[in-house]
């Protein structure tokens, strides 16, 4: 990448973003928790992206280029730590998960960036407490290096419904499904179901964003039924697409 953006500091801070608004290519001196209590929020890298919903925030350790995605109006909440403080040695993306007590510490640290009070500074020290107990989620779409998966992988990109086996989708690209499989698996660290699945989630997620009715969203994102649908969501999110928070 040419001409990044050098911000020093990551901000401390809560901003607002319109649907479809973005925050370019850039990167900090400090680490980054971005969460959005509104809307949703992807962050994307040369290594791939990470989306998160209301209960999930992303870690963006110092040095990381980025930039982020709206996706309905987002309500951005911005916390920039030291870079040598990592509370939770973590040194690529990561996706937490945000129960309602972090929520809660994460909106209230963010909303008073100017405060240096000991009652902040206690807050402070709560929150990066409940970071350090936040599970780690898997919500990580990674980018192929390899030429032959990047072909295959943007194909499903631009329609993840599209339902072709492996071995389908290699006639395509001119592979085999087990070279496919074994690059999936040494590239991505993951299967190509696996890595489907992911993508399949990541956009349902924005769609649901933009109010995409549930029955919709099944469909657009390639799952037979509304109810299978269903049923891989609230086994990764932990509620229902009906009750996911919209933008």
């Amino acid at each position: 990448m040419t001409n990044i953006r050098h911000e020093p500091v990551a901000p401390t801070r809560t901003q607002s973003l319109a649907s479809g608004a973005a925050i370019d290519t850039h990167r900090h001196d400090d680490h980054q928790i971005v969460y959005a209590g509104r809307g949703v929020l992807a962050v994307t890298t040369d290594a791939g992206s990470w989306v998160a919903p209301g209960t999930r925030a992303i870690w963006i350790p110092a040095g990381t280029v980025h930039a982020h995605q709206a996706h309905g109006e987002l309500e951005l909440h911005l916390v920039g730590l030291p870079a040598p403080e990592n509370p939770l040695a973590l040194e690529t993306p990561t996706v937490l998960a945000v129960g309602p007590l972090l929520r809660e510490l994460i909106v209230a640290y963010t909303h008073s960036p100017g405060d240096e009070s000991p009652e902040r500074a206690r807050l402070r020290a709560v929150l990066l407490d409940q970071l350090r107990a936040s599970p780690q989620e898997p919500l990580h779409l990674p980018t192929p290096a390899a030429p032959l998966l990047r072909t295959l992988c943007d194909i499903l990109r631009a329609d993840p419904a599209d339902s072709r086996t492996l071995a389908e989708l290699g006639r395509e690209v001119g592979a085999s499904d087990r070279t496919l499989s074994r690059l999936f698996r040494g590239d991505l660290g993951m299967t190509f179901p696996q890595w489907r699945t992911q993508l399949r989630l990541h956009r349902a997620l924005v769609l649901l964003a933009e109010n995409t009715p549930v029955t919709a969203v099944a469909h657009l994102c390639g799952w037979s039924s509304a109810s299978a649908f269903i049923d891989v969501f609230r086994r990764t999110f932990g509620h229902t697409p009906g009750t996911h928070p919209k933008g």
